[in-house]
């Protein structure tokens, strides 16, 4: 049986490459015991165990089939991730998704209805957002320090995974892609500050139909491209406000991490949201005009982050500790569910090349204290 108290038993199912950045966070934060590793290969969720001190190792039962087991951290492929996450609750665990839920509404209110219904909770991908970087930007905002905020730009370009990723494959098939490889991060990290999203308009195109494998045994292997390579977005926000977006893996320029929200007092620059933190400035708008070769000169304030940086792993933390305290965790399913729709919806955007309204909402969405630490033993 499950305990009550003391650190919580979490199982992973996947040993691909971003195990590596939960397994090592995870085995760090007091308040959770990682009791197993599953991987379809075997091989390969014996070699993580090994590594991080994992006592079990094995297929999906061994993971499911363990007691002490109350959650299941789900960072199989993203065409997995529903199959698992529904088992796992069937099973009787909690799960934390890797981002995207679902690749389908239809499968990710399949997700919040069976949680519902077995009385379990579900958090999704990505918790970069609940990191320093995110969470003081919206205390900033929250204070008033750029004012009420009006539109934000994002950028994130570059020419694509297949350069360091010995099998990308998977990330240009339905369900990846820059939008839904990278674009919950942006859409995360927006929806956060903004709400909810009420409605989008995109552009999308298609750089090349195939590409080749740069990286390990399969390097010079050529595989489809299913999905848009570059998209530009429009969104609007329910509460008002609007952002511009893109997402290319087309381009030779690498320039991404770019989130800049401006408001009527300010111009407010926050981490990468691929990241939980960074440098957070604010540009104060000119006092004179500046006439070449005048240099500009203008306020910039850099504002001091608030918080621990961790790492991958901190939304399951949150969701962890708040379900022993009986209170809303941050991260739900129902936020993840909620940029499934928005990103889906910005697909359909850009083949109607049309308006697109975004039928899901949100409540108030939630943060975390600057005083939240994943290091400190509180269970």
């Amino acid at each position: 049986m499950a305990a009550s108290s003391g650190p919580v038993g979490v199982g992973i199912i996947g040993a691909g490459n971003i195990s590596d950045q939960y397994l090592t966070n995870l085995t760090r934060f007091p308040d959770v015991r990682v009791l197993a590793v599953a991987d379809l290969i075997p091989e390969r969720a014996k070699a993580q165990a090994a590594k991080y001190g994992v006592p079990v190792s094995g297929d999906v039962d061994a993971v499911l089939g363990d007691p002490d087991i109350e959650f299941v951290v789900n960072i199989t492929p993203p065409a997995e991730h529903v199959g698992v996450s529904l088992t796992s609750l069937d099973a009787g665990k909690h799960v934390w998704t890797e981002k995207p839920i679902g690749v389908s509404r239809e499968e990710a209110a399949r997700i919040g209805a069976k949680a519902a219904e077995l009385g379990l909770r579900v958090g999704a991908a990505p918790d970069t957002v609940l990191g320093p970087g995110v969470q003081t930007a919206k205390r900033v905002i929250a204070r008033g320090d750029i004012g009420r905020p009006l539109f934000a730009q994002t950028t994130f370009q570059w020419q694509g995974p297949e350069i360091f990723h010995p099998d990308p494959a998977f990330l240009y098939a339905k369900g990846g892609g820059p939008l839904l490889d990278m674009g919950p991060y942006y859409v995360s990290t927006l929806v956060h500050v903004f709400g909810p999203v009420a409605a989008v308009a995109a552009l999308g195109l298609q750089g090349t139909p195939t590409r080749r494998v740069q990286q390990g045994p399969k390097a010079g292997e050529e595989f489809p491209v299913e999905i848009p390579s570059t998209l530009g977005v429009l969104m609007e926000f329910e509460r008002g406000g609007q952002a511009q977006s893109l997402y290319s893996t087309d381009s030779p320029m690498l320039r991404h991490g770019i989130v800049e929200i401006t408001g009527t007092e300010g111009t407010l620059t926050i981490p990468d949201p691929n990241t939980f933190g960074g440098p957070i400035t604010i540009t104060r708008p000119l006092t004179r005009l500046f006439i070449p070769p005048e240099p500009i000169e203008q306020e910039v304030v850099d504002i001091a982050q608030e918080g621990v940086v961790s790492g991958r792993g901190l939304g399951l933390l949150d969701m962890a500790r708040s379900i022993r305290a009986g209170r809303p965790h941050v991260a739900t399913g129902e936020f993840g569910a909620h940029v499934l729709d928005t990103l889906l919806s910005i697909e359909e955007s850009a083949e109607s090349r049309s308006f697109v309204t975004v039928q899901s909402t949100l409540g108030e969405v939630g943060s975390l204290g600057a005083d939240f630490d994943p290091y400190a033993a509180t269970l």
